[in-house]
């Protein structure tokens, strides 16, 4: 969605694992990550495909609009499993030059491991965000069919914009 909202505006969308994750996996220091971030959140205008670690506040409180992928816990995990399938089978790399395997699913720090012990907090924080009284407007988006439907709708609006006043 990151990407799609990129082309559509024309503002530099950043892949967070780019940035956080080093070659073999290694993460990039949190000092460092806070850095770049730091730096890349006092820009005029990005696009990240996601916030998390160290600097998940900063871009939170920096950012004009935050789009929230709050998917059923199933369709997440579908999503997240077929990815990882994918990606596994097809040798795809994720980021600077990592890719995923069959070890790394079932190792004690698995992406899908992860994914059920962190999205009830995630899932409560996207809550909380859209809820507060101060911050930046969050769109919650509640099903991949709704993302689809904002992404064509902004695309129109964007197409309408463009043209001349009869």
């Amino acid at each position: 969605m990151a990407r799609h909202l990129s082309e559509l505006t024309g503002i530099p969308w950043t892949s967070v694992d780019d940035i956080c994750w080093t070659p073999g996996w290694v993460p990039l220091p949190h000092d460092e990550q806070i850095t770049h971030f730091d730096a890349l959140t006092r820009t005029d205008a990005w696009v990240l495909d996601s916030a998390y670690g160290p600097w998940r506040r900063l871009a939170h409180e920096r950012a004009d609009l935050v789009v929230a992928l709050d998917y059923a816990r199933w369709t997440s995990l579908a999503r997240l499993l077929r990815r990882t399938v994918t990606r596994i089978v097809d040798q795809q790399e994720v980021c600077n030059g990592n890719r995923e395997s069959w070890r790394a699913v079932f190792a004690r720090d698995s992406l899908v491991l992860w994914h059920f012990t962190s999205f009830r907090r995630k899932r409560a924080e996207m809550r909380a965000w859209e809820a507060a009284a101060s911050g930046p407007p969050v769109i919650r988006v509640r099903r991949p069919r709704h993302a689809r439907v904002l992404i064509r709708a902004e695309a129109a609006r964007r197409q309408t914009a463009g043209r001349p006043s009869s």
